[in-house]
């Protein structure tokens, strides 16, 4: 296949790069900052050259979008939702300029679209999302990504949860924090954290490819969330470290502030299930947080 991954020199484009690399596939990269062969330069709002590599190209994918590890003042906020939404309107000009369209279409999306719930499983069917600045966030991307229809096209949001691996994402943090012995939970600890790791994240991806049925918004998670406590303690045993300090609120907030990030991304209970991807067969090689915990930190890992 010929994909092409929009802001794709992050995280989780690059674990898909070397993914479908590895698979025999030709992979592009749409970046600021083009250095590689296969990296082409783009800005995310502006149409150029690159619109001419969509002619012909099987998949689509769209991971532009400016983090949310910042604090959630006016200008960060414009950020963010600029950077999703423009990245979308000017994907979706280039998409109706193309003479032979891409067959899919993947764009981010997130599972932080749901509320706040550590008792209710959303899945992409009863899911509930609500009215903050993460979940509008969410929903506008969304909205602006189906907004219009594209003659065969195949759209899908991804709703993705925490992803897990080594090298990039949240993981390098948390086992940071828990070596020095600040391990414990966070906030009451109440909190349901969704994951998946990175290899079935990647499989996710590709599944959703091959499966013509799949369309909409799917959460790309794994089946198993738990709490915010219950998972610091499998990471504290699988790291082999006897204690970790709990970390109260009042103590996050000031964390937050000397840090630059907001304790939303700690403290939301994201309780999110993959209903999509389970009802249409795909196979998960870490369904359960021990197996993810186990593999990463497994000496034979070099990255």
């Amino acid at each position: 296949m010929k994909i092409i991954i929009a802001a794709g020199t992050g995280f989780l484009g690059k674990n898909l790069e070397t993914y479908f690399t590895d698979k025999g596939h030709e992979v592009i990269i749409l970046t600021r900052s083009s250095k590689r062969s296969n990296e082409y330069h783009w800005d995310g709002e502006t149409l150029g050259a690159w619109k001419n590599l969509l002619e012909n190209t099987d998949v689509l994918i769209n991971l532009a979008g400016k983090s949310v590890d910042c604090r959630y003042n006016d200008r960060n906020k414009k950020e963010i939702f600029d950077s999703r939404i423009n990245s979308t309107k000017i994907l979706q000009k280039a998409v109706d300029q193309c003479v032979n369209k891409p067959k899919v279409w993947l764009n981010a999306s997130s599972a932080t679209i749901y509320i706040h719930s550590e008792t209710h499983l959303n899945t992409e069917e009863n899911g509930i999302t609500g009215d903050d600045f993460s979940m509008n966030i969410c929903k506008s991307w969304e909205k602006e990504f189906f907004k219009q229809e594209t003659e065969n096209v195949r759209k899908v949001a991804l709703r993705t949860s925490i992803v897990l691996g080594n090298n990039g994402g949240a993981f390098q943090k948390l086992k940071m924090i828990t070596r020095l012995g600040l391990g414990g939970k966070q906030g009451r600890g109440n909190q349901m954290v969704s994951w998946i790791h990175i290899h079935d994240f990647c499989r996710a991806v590709e599944f959703i490819i091959y499966c013509e049925t799949m369309s909409g918004s799917v959460n790309v998670t794994a089946p198993n969330p738990l709490s915010n406590e219950l998972f610091m303690d499998k990471l504290r045993n699988e790291m082999k470290i006897p204690f970790g300090l709990n970390a109260p609120f009042w103590q996050l907030e000031f964390a937050s502030l000397f840090l630059k990030t907001e304790t939303e991304l700690l403290l939301k209970s994201r309780n999110v299930y993959p209903g999509k991807l389970m009802q249409n067969g795909f196979g998960f090689s870490y369904p359960d947080i021990e197996g993810v915990f186990k593999d990463l930190l497994s000496p034979r890992r070099i990255n």
